[in-house]
């Protein structure tokens, strides 16, 4: 009886194995890239901060739960469109402290030193894209704490394809892209000058459709 089931337990294996993809279903070929407007995938859309701690060593955190849309045609990637919102509220950092804190009251009733506990999402809408090849600027106006300022991404093409059927099968495409903005043009200020104001930005950014 054992014998039979560990038989049917290595045939079951092995027809799953043989339906699974031989290759991951991504690749930086750009003809798999086909136009109209994609849903990010909150999933595997990330944005990864890190600024300057006392001068010793750098510090990151993530914003994760990122929603918005992409609208691209491959044959005008300068007539892309993107508009994000990022959910400032599930900041996450290694620290349980500093995540409190970056989201805790003020004192007594006054300002908070970060964004607060009842932080707005913050929003990033493009205004410009200048492509050239697998590379772009991606200029936008970024919303963060109340306050709007212009930004430029440089991103990279990372990947497109189709996902199996077992998968879902969307499109999809992704992109990594990198910006520095400085936290006391948004009201941050917070620890200036110990704490660094520049804060760099590393995106992973997913869409599917």
């Amino acid at each position: 009886m054992r014998l039979a089931i560990f038989a049917a337990l290595a045939l079951a294996s092995t027809a799953v194995l043989a339906q699974a993809p031989t290759a991951a279903p991504g690749s930086k070929n750009t003809a798999a890239i086909t136009g109209g407007t994609y849903t990010a995938d909150p999933g595997h859309t990330l944005v990864t901060w890190t600024l300057d701690h006392l001068g010793f060593t750098p510090y990151t955190g993530i914003f994760g739960d990122v929603t918005g849309t992409l609208t691209l045609d491959p044959k005008n990637p300068n007539a892309t469109k993107v508009d994000m919102t990022i959910p400032v509220s599930k900041v996450t950092t290694a620290s349980s402290g500093l995540t409190a804190h970056l989201t805790r009251a003020g004192k007594d009733g006054g300002k908070p030193d970060f964004f607060g506990a009842a932080a707005a999402d913050a929003r990033f809408v493009s205004t410009s894209v200048v492509a050239s090849g697998q590379t772009a600027k991606l200029t936008g106006n970024l919303t963060l704490n109340g306050v709007t300022k212009p930004v430029t991404l440089d991103v990279h093409f990372y990947g497109a394809g189709k996902m199996p059927a077992g998968m879902g099968g969307k499109e999809n495409v992704g992109f990594h892209a990198v910006g520095t903005i400085m936290r006391s043009q948004f009201g941050l200020g917070f620890g200036l000058p110990m704490i660094g104001d520049a804060v760099k930005l590393d995106i992973a950014a997913a869409f599917q459709k």
